[in-house]
């Protein structure tokens, strides 16, 4: 069984982009902080502009996870917040979010949200990852 495992019920809708439900075998858990549009000297990058901070966030998710050990196939959770009332922006930020993971389609909440922690942030992603025992 792969330390991951996604489930999907034929009792829920099969219209979600992402599976329902993640069971993971014995191993070690990586909880990430959320990864926020940051360049490497601390900046938000792309100012306005949901998609484009959308990708430094899966960037850095990538850096942070690769840390760890783990990629984003390791993934068993994730959370996406956003920075706004407009479901428009949460779908753009969301594409962005789920092309990085392909298809990994791993169990995901995306939330519109009043204000995030740097100014001129949009968009910041948490995960939960499981590495082997």
């Amino acid at each position: 069984m792969p330390e991951v495992q996604l489930i999907r019920s034929p009792a829920l809708a099969d219209t979600a982009p992402y599976a329902y439900a993640a069971v993971v075998g014995p191993g070690r858990t990586v909880f990430t902080a959320g990864a926020c549009p940051l360049d490497d000297a601390g900046n938000v990058v792309a100012v306005d502009d949901v998609a484009g901070q959308a990708e430094r966030v899966m960037e850095n998710l990538v850096i942070a996870l690769r840390a760890s050990g783990a990629q984003l196939s390791d993934v068993a959770k994730s959370t996406v917040y956003v920075a706004s009332s407009h479901r428009a922006d949460l779908v753009a930020a969301w594409d962005v979010v789920r092309r990085h993971f392909g298809d990994h389609d791993a169990p995901s909440t995306l939330l519109g949200v009043a204000v995030l922690g740097y100014p001129h942030q949009l968009v910041e992603v948490e995960a939960v990852a499981v590495l082997p025992a």
